[in-house]
């Protein structure tokens, strides 16, 4: 049997938000889509079965936290991380470079070698090269594969933005190269370049002449606010290629969903409703709930009468906070699929809404809510 190839089409528009579809040989994605984060092979606190009835059609997981353990040699003798972790969904993987700034005890960057780092489980020395990277993406066999790349902190030292930015491109040639042709799985490349608009266009452009599958945005959603991220969307938009897909890294809030895809924003993916699940907070249709407050000890009514999946709302706002406040697993179980389902059903209704050329409408009654 021939394996599907990696396609991507665009199939409606509304300004410049879109309506899309990509192809894999593991299923269809359909576009704006949101990934939840499977950090470890899991998704936590739920079932992958679970998530897969959420609505999700892909998953995100992390090579860095992968590498370290169990390490990519023992996800490939088990058949790659599909068979490792009883997943059928496409599955992308980032390429560790983001993991490696924010985690490492002690980190290195030297343009040849790539990052050298200690683990921050038990110190324990890595090089991760572009090179390196893609191997260890290509043994966990990934279907979604992102280069390796530098991603600064938030910063307005445009010199050292841009600095960052062409090691960054560097690299991502050597992953290009690295890849080689497989038109069964997709490379992605990274947009760095901070918030400068013109170091984000010659990142761009010096991508688009590598030639990538997709084009992620990276260097967001790290500390800088809302209107800055909208800001650069709003003066990349029209430069990113219209028949690729776009992704936007580690994004977000649902508001800063809705903002995104606006801006042309077609692929998402975020700890937040996995890890607010963990801490108490659900988000709903009629706003955010957080369930250890006091405020819920005698109320009977579920978390949101809308959702209907899984008959979430046969547990009461009462006993959630009951679960809550004396640690019950349970709770975390509850909220987590609560909260993916409810970014699935978001994501469901911006399609929907593209579809019927009434996405801005949508857009204004819950930018502000969400």
């Amino acid at each position: 049997m021939s394996l599907k190839k990696f396609t991507f089409d665009v199939i409606q528009e509304e300004n410049s938000s879109r309506l899309g579809k990509i192809e894999t040989h593991r299923g269809s994605i359909n576009t704006p889509a949101f990934m939840p984060v499977g950090t470890q092979a899991t998704i936590k606190s739920a079932f992958i079965e679970d998530i897969i009835k959420t609505g999700s059609e892909i998953i995100l997981c992390n090579t860095y936290h992968l590498m370290i353990r169990p390490g990519a040699e023992r996800i490939e003798l088990a058949g790659g991380l599909h068979d490792f972790m009883n997943c059928k969904l496409p599955i992308l993987t980032d390429s560790g470079g983001f993991q490696v700034m924010s985690l490492s005890k002690f980190n290195k960057i030297d343009r040849e070698k790539g990052a050298i780092f200690q683990s921050h489980i038990d110190g324990k020395k890595f090089i991760l090269s572009p090179e390196e990277s893609i191997r260890i993406q290509k043994k966990l066999n990934s279907d979604i594969v992102m280069v390796m790349d530098e991603c600064p902190k938030n910063s307005n030292d445009y010199k050292k933005i841009k600095e960052s930015m062409k090691l960054s491109m560097y690299w991502a040639k050597r992953s290009k190269d690295e890849f080689g042709l497989n038109p069964h799985k997709a490379l992605f490349g990274i947009v760095q370049g901070g918030l400068f608009d013109d170091l984000r266009i010659e990142s761009l452009n010096e991508l688009i002449n590598i030639d990538f599958d997709g084009y992620a945005l990276g260097g967001l959603a790290v500390g800088e606010s809302q209107n800055e991220m909208f800001n650069v969307l709003d003066n990349i938009k029209k430069f990113l290629p219209k028949n690729k897909p776009r992704y936007l890294m580690g994004v977000g809030t649902p508001s800063d969903i809705l903002g995104a895809v606006k801006r042309g924003i077609d692929m998402f993916d975020c700890v937040l409703p996995t890890r607010s699940g963990r801490t108490g907070l659900a988000f709903t249709w009629n706003g955010k709930v957080q369930i250890r407050n006091s405020i819920y000890k005698y109320d009977n009514s579920p978390l949101d009468e809308n959702v209907t999946k899984f008959n979430l709302n046969k547990y009461s706002k009462n006993y959630l906070n009951h679960l809550y406040n004396t640690n019950e697993i349970l709770a975390s179980m509850i909220l987590t699929l609560n909260n993916i389902n409810f970014y699935q059903e978001l994501m469901i209704e911006i399609r929907k809404n593209i579809k019927n050329g009434t996405f801005e409408e949508f857009h204004d009654k819950y930018i502000n809510i969400l």
